[in-house]
């Protein structure tokens, strides 16, 4: 009987990075840092190695030489900054490590006075093999071929020729090892995406109240495009790069909701704009591919979409896959919607809450059809210039249409991304980033407390981040959780520092900077929710007289700018800290990674209990920061100026009602610092 073996001489195995179902593949952005890793091993004691070999859409072909992870483990990993959108191919090599074994036997035994001489001829035989090696270097084999002769004297100062074993031209095995066995895992294929679908700063707000106005007799003058560009500014001054509409299209009449999301609407109630499809100004029927009249017409649109890029801003536009009564799917395809034994369509729910205005698609009937439909309607708005959806309760449709979409719309326009609102179980929200959502909403929202965060965050740094990409939304206009409910200007400000720093991508529902923390009786959101009626804000008023975030917001986002550690997933680490509420964290990118030669390296410290003034001691590792044991450094906090010399335990303070964050650039001592007092 023949036996196919699945082992190979040097078996690899383990490889990093992988998601959990092998029918997907994992994924980066540009310029993102990508941890590899493979177990490699053998029987025996003879040391072994693991090269990576990464091919690049374009062909250009990258190899690095893995290190081991730690004694015992097996573990050999390498880091790879990302630089090529397309598909990446790669494979890990495991192989003898022959100069390795030598020079690590050379050591102990020449440093022992036990076979010396062998030990050196033992080496230049190795030498020799590799100097007659023609695939090598000439330049190598020459160095090699002298440095064995020079093992094999014996005048040579017994001092000068133990160096031998450390010699320079040894350098030559680092990309080309000596090995005799090898063994190959399988190709495996990373997917690198644009940069935006990675890193971004998220602003949402609502077109029709930016200049909404109230007439004499409570009708609403509705904001447009065009009074929403003035808006543009004060968002490009907070530091966002992208703003997020809700749905701009027509809404419906029949069932409309009204204030509060009653169902009682007033003459005036604009509706809510998920409730998709309704009158146009000509009175007939409009749905997805429309835009609602009273915000203007699709070049007015496409004028918004200029105006914002001319800011450095992108669009991102809603992409709710359900109808109100009033949509054209309706009339025109029935078969889209569940019918019940009464002949009435059923209409949308989330028990306890209840969307009579909104009929779910059902996809059972006509997959086809509907499949086609939405694929038209994403092109006809990436015709207008949108380049990025933030799709609405992906997970109440099936997995393997948004796979489908998904892929077919990035087979034609690579560059466009989608964010899943998938406030949804675990194995469903990981399966729709593995699908192919470029991001995902996270559980964010409702981790507050200390051990909460740190459980989350490192889960989001190391569990999921070969195939999830987190967008830490601090509030939508469903969620305002209780944290910021009860928690006061220290909850928005604690929860905005962490969103910022902790991932590449966050982003705030308009009002945020307002602090606006009011809810509906018995909810868990907004009372005179924006979703339902107009609301207009005076921004310039309340930063005036003093009860604004957008200052601090903009701030944030200047650091995450000027900082190239923010805008890596997989670099926090979790620090120490004596108290339960404070919450410490450091995101470290090396110095070949940042393009500026310096190691760039961040300490958040957070007071998440935002009623109360904490004072404990932080202890650090040193390594995570990339610093020596004992070393003291200067930190200074980028929100204040302020300096202070730590080491590896630093005192805080840290006073809900006026500082309740840190966030600290790290400066080896040496650097120019005016050093402060302890913090007060």
């Amino acid at each position: 009987m023949t036996f196919r073996l699945a082992a190979d001489r040097i078996p690899v195995t383990g490889l990093t990075p992988a998601v959990p179902d092998p029918r997907w593949h994992p994924k980066a952005f540009e310029g993102e840092v990508v941890p590899f890793g493979a177990t490699v091993f053998r029987e025996g004691h003879d040391l072994v190695g693991a090269l990576l070999e990464l091919a690049a859409p374009s062909g250009r072909v990258l190899r690095r030489r893995m290190t081991s992870a730690g004694p015992g483990t097996d573990r050999w990993t390498t880091e790879v900054q990302l630089d090529e959108l397309g598909r990446w191919h790669w494979h890990v090599t495991g192989f003898d490590d022959e100069i390795g074994t030598w020079r690590h036997d050379a050591a102990v035994k020449i440093d022992a006075g036990v076979d010396v001489a062998l030990m050196y001829e033992l080496g230049a035989r190795l030498l020799d093999r590799a100097a007659g090696d023609r695939e090598r270097p000439a330049a190598a084999r020459r160095a090699l071929a002298a440095l064995a002769e020079r093992l094999r004297d014996p005048e040579l100062d017994p001092a000068q020729r133990r160096a031998l074993v450390d010699d320079p031209a040894l350098a030559e095995f680092e990309l080309r090892p000596l090995s005799r066995l090898a063994g190959d895992s399988p190709e495996r294929e990373l997917l690198v995406e644009r940069r935006r679908a990675g890193v971004g700063s998220w602003y949402e707000f609502f077109p029709r109240s930016e200049g909404a106005k109230r007439r004499a007799d409570g009708s609403w003058k509705s904001g447009t495009f065009r009074s929403a560009v003035h808006r543009l500014d004060g968002i490009a001054a907070m530091g966002f790069d992208v703003v997020y509409l809700p749905p701009i299209h027509p809404i419906g009449v029949t069932n409309r909701k009204g204030r509060n999301n009653t169902l009682d609407p007033g003459p005036h109630d604009p509706g809510s704009p998920w409730a998709i499809g309704g009158p146009l100004a000509d009175g007939t029927p409009g749905g997805h591919d429309a835009i609602h009249p009273d915000l203007g017409t699709l070049a007015d649109f496409r004028r918004f979409v200029r105006e914002a890029a001319a800011r450095g801003i992108e669009v991102a536009l809603d992409l709710a896959l359900q109808a109100s009564p009033d949509h054209p799917w309706v009339a025109a395809h029935p078969e889209w919607f569940t019918v019940l034994p009464d002949g009435t369509i059923r209409y949308a729910e989330n028990p306890p809450k209840k969307y009579q205005d909104i009929y779910p698609v059902n996809f059972d009937d006509d997959p086809e059809g509907l499949f086609a439909e939405v694929l038209r309607i994403v092109r006809h708005w990436i015709a207008q210039g949108v380049r990025i959806f933030r799709v609405d309760n992906p997970h109440t449709k099936p997995l393997a249409f948004w796979e489908r979409l998904i892929a077919t719309v990035n087979a034609e326009e690579p560059d466009v991304v989608f964010l899943a609102e998938a406030f949804t179980r675990p194995a469903m929200l990981q399966a729709l980033a593995m699908a192919g959502f470029q991001q995902s909403y996270t559980y964010f929202t409702w981790r507050n407390t200390k051990a909460e965060l740190e459980e989350f965050l490192l889960g989001l740094a190391r569990d999921t981040a070969d195939f999830l990409r987190p967008n830490l939304f601090v509030n939508t206009p469903d969620i305002l959780t209780e944290y910021l409910q009860f928690g006061g200007p220290a909850a928005f400000t604690v929860r905005a520092t962490i969103a910022a720093t902790a991932a590449p991508t966050w982003g705030v529902y308009s009002g945020f900077e307002l602090f606006e923390s009011v809810a509906r009786p018995g909810a868990e959101e907004a009372i005179d929710n924006e979703k339902y009626e107009y609301k207009p804000r005076d921004f310039a008023l309340a930063e005036a007289e003093g009860r604004s975030l957008a200052l601090y917001l903009g701030i944030l986002n200047r650091i995450r700018t000027e900082h190239p550690a923010l805008g890596q997933l997989r670099n926090l680490h979790v620090h120490r800290s004596d108290d339960d509420a404070v919450l410490v964290y450091s995101k470290r990118l090396a110095a070949e990674f940042t393009g500026t030669g310096a190691d760039d390296t961040l300490i958040v410290v957070a007071n998440v209990d935002p009623h109360s003034v904490r004072e404990t001691t932080v202890h650090l590792d040193l390594e995570a920061l990339g610093l020596p044991p004992g070393s003291t450094f200067d930190v200074e906090d980028l929100v204040t100026g302020q300096h202070w010399e730590w080491g590896a335990d630093a005192y805080v303070r840290l006073d809900a009602f006026t500082r309740p964050a840190h966030v600290l650039h790290v400066r080896p001592n040496g650097a120019d610092a005016s050093k402060g007092a302890p913090h007060d």
